[in-house]
């Protein structure tokens, strides 16, 4: 072995970490709490266990909703301040308002208060001791990568955006000629002659090999065929990018897409297709009821500062390529393409006043509770796009047709994952994210989908 490996949690098991940690810091605070001040509501006790289960579905729930799991904003000091208070002010109002599955409410309620302060001066006191000594750079995983210079840069920004403790410290470029000064990328550029004296001297944990030649060049073919012998951690770049940033690098595997890409995985599961299709129904008949009482308002908005028709009708491509008419209210002026289709773009003055209100906080959204009820489209997947964008895109971004494969949804993981596509460039990191998704998904993912989309709806996100 080159050297001692440092103890490094993995994003998965960060997260199950601070879930745990959680709820087993708090109930042990209402514990301690309600001996030491005699409290009457909570208690913790054989008889009355589900009032912790639910306090802790609650908390987790809620503490992912308002973002406390999202391990970027998890390591800073005022981003758990403000996400902690308004997580345990919901959790405690929900706990309050469902009695018959909690403690009924007590005659002092000054209890009340005890019981919010100790659940929020716990989580911050444990959160704030997290950042200290956990997200630190003694769990950092130094990372090398052996590929060329004008990718490593992008996949290092790429990697570390993703997971705060994974630090990749520089490269080794396979090449014979130095293509880019290494100071250009902020990485430090490691000679190839001796990759284990260079694992030594900088602790390195693990090499990322970003491109099969890259490990069959002349003189690396052999150090790094010893260091899988040595035992030491040699990854595929690919598989380590999709397991940190939940996307499929396309554009780093096209001859190998099909291989990489198994199209049949998440399409044959006729048990979750079916329970999906269920979910689809059922919620869209309460989005279709929630948006009938919410229409006397947005028709009065729209007639106040709209000035045209409520509704706007467009065609998309859904399912197979097929296409669909979807329906919206309305955010943009009626001469908002007098020349034919135009990208939409962040802070676009063809939207109205009332429509960016819509748009950020999704009410644009609700009649296509009538495009799911119809099997057009599906609560979550790859948002559609128009016709024309399509033709355009598939024209210039490798397998973006794949996105095709599932029906279109009203909310999907590159929504919540990234800002309005305005670009070929965004669209190419959309297309990763949805790729992700189509390969990938379950009941898990799309409840993750669920409560992220709820965090964009609350911090009035959207676009």
């Amino acid at each position: 072995m080159p050297h001692k490996k440092n103890l490094h949690f993995e994003i998965s098991e960060r997260k199950v970490f601070l879930r745990l940690f959680d709820i087993i810091w708090v109930l042990f605070a209402l514990y301690f709490v309600g001996i030491l001040f005699q409290l009457d509501y909570f208690h913790i006790e054989q008889e009355a266990w589900h009032y912790s289960a639910v306090l802790a579905i609650y908390l987790t729930l809620f503490l992912g909703i308002f973002e406390l799991y999202d391990l970027q904003k998890a390591s800073k000091y005022y981003k758990v301040l403000q996400n902690a208070v308004l997580a345990t002010s919901v959790t405690v109002l929900f706990y309050l308002m469902t009695p018959v599955i909690t403690p009924e409410l007590p005659y002092n309620r000054v209890q009340i208060l005890y019981f919010f302060l100790t659940i929020v001066s716990t989580l911050l006191l444990w959160r704030f001791c997290y950042i200290a000594l956990i997200s630190t750079p003694r769990f950092y995983r130094r990372v090398l990568i052996i590929g060329e210079p004008l990718e490593v840069e992008l996949v290092a920004s790429h990697l570390q955006k993703s997971d705060p403790n994974y630090s990749v410290i520089g490269f080794v470029n396979p090449g014979a000629e130095k293509v880019v000064d290494s100071q250009e990328i902020g990485l430090e550029e490691f000679p190839q002659e001796d990759l284990s004296q260079t694992i030594r001297k900088h602790s390195i944990d693990e090499v990322l090999i970003s491109d099969v030649t890259s490990a069959t060049m002349p003189g690396l073919y052999e150090q790094v065929l010893m260091l899988l012998k040595q035992g030491f951690p040699v990854k595929d770049f690919n598989e380590v990018y999709e397991d940190k940033t939940s996307r499929i690098p396309v554009q780093h595997i096209e001859r190998n897409f099909y291989q990489f890409f198994p199209l049949s995985r998440s399409n044959d599961n006729k048990f979750y297709i079916f329970f999906h299709r269920l979910a689809d129904v059922l919620i869209s008949i309460i989005g279709l009821g929630v948006g009938c009482l919410i229409l006397p308002f947005v028709y009065l908005g729209n007639l106040v500062a709209n000035k045209g028709c409520l509704f706007y009708r467009q065609e998309r491509v859904g399912k197979n390529g097929r296409v669909f008419t979807i329906i919206k209210f309305r955010t943009m002026r009626c001469d908002a393409e007098p020349n034919g289709a135009v990208w939409a773009t962040k802070n676009d003055l063809r939207i109205t006043r009332f429509g960016k209100f819509l748009r950020r906080s999704r009410l644009d959204e609700f009649p296509q509770f009538f495009n799911i009820l119809k099997g057009e489209m599906s609560l979550i997947g790859p948002r559609p796009e128009r016709p024309v964008f399509v033709e355009e895109l598939a024209s210039l971004i490798p397998f973006y047709d794949t996105r095709h494969f599932v029906k279109p949804g009203l909310t999907g993981w590159a929504q919540v994952m990234t800002e309005y596509a305005d670009s070929h460039a965004d669209s190419l990191e959309k297309l990763q994210y949805d790729l992700y998704y189509i390969k990938h998904r379950n009941i898990f993912l799309d409840i993750t989908i669920l409560t992220k989309t709820l965090s964009t709806v609350i911090f009035f996100r959207g676009q």
